[in-house]
């Protein structure tokens, strides 16, 4: 993931910032709990695409 680009891209959904979580080589936005996957390197930021987080 380029560091670079992720001081860029904001969440599609609340335009709020996003983690990269290396281990699950997804997108993280904390505010709405969403997993946005990166596929070979290029970030998917399509709403229907992402991954609802649970938190217990």
């Amino acid at each position: 993931m380029d560091y670079h680009l992720l001081s860029v891209i904001v969440c599609p959904v609340c335009n709020g910032k996003l983690f990269f979580n290396e281990g699950k080589q997804e997108l993280i936005c904390k505010s709405d709990l969403l997993g946005f996957p990166v596929l070979n390197g290029i970030p998917v930021l399509l709403e229907q695409e992402a991954r609802k987080i649970v938190v217990l």
